[in-house]
């Protein structure tokens, strides 16, 4: 008899700080993953964390910004292959927060910007391009690198 193997996949999470028009970007350095690209505040999750808490921590952690979990709005889902390796990213935007964003993790980020979103750098990972897009668009799902 066949069993079926449910398959576990790893969970990665973007904040979109909004300041008017504007969005927050981060230039990652030193990570071993896309250097010199921009991309949102981010990261995974931690053992028994939410989504929304750990989102909320990721912000805290690389911008320096206190944000309540029920501020952030989940805007959209992306489902990605990268390096072989199939995730599920979670974006969330906010226009609520204490403190002004700054570069707190400088081993990992050399650049803060705000940018409009019809503005990014050209040097915008891909699949934060894509998924940011997809948010203009109200477009909830996305899949990137399945193609």
């Amino acid at each position: 008899m066949n069993e079926r193997v449910r398959f576990q996949l790893s969970s990665a999470v973007f904040v979109i700080l909004a300041r008017g028009a504007e969005i927050c970007m981060l230039r990652r350095k030193a990570t071993g993953w896309m250097d010199g690209s921009f991309s949102l505040p981010a990261g995974g999750l931690d053992a028994g964390e939410t989504i929304r808490a750990a989102a909320a921590r990721e912000a805290f952690e690389e911008t320096g910004v206190v944000i309540a979990p029920e501020a952030l709005k989940s805007v959209h889902t992306l489902h990605s292959l990268t390096a072989d390796s199939p995730w599920i990213g979670h974006f969330f935007r906010t226009e609520e927060w204490t403190g002004t964003p700054t570069l707190c993790e400088p081993d990992k980020h050399d650049n803060l910007q705000w940018r409009k979103l019809d503005n990014l750098p050209g040097n915008t990972i891909p699949y934060v391009r894509q998924a940011l897009v997809c948010i203009a668009r109200n477009e909830p799902y996305s899949e990137y690198g399945w193609e």
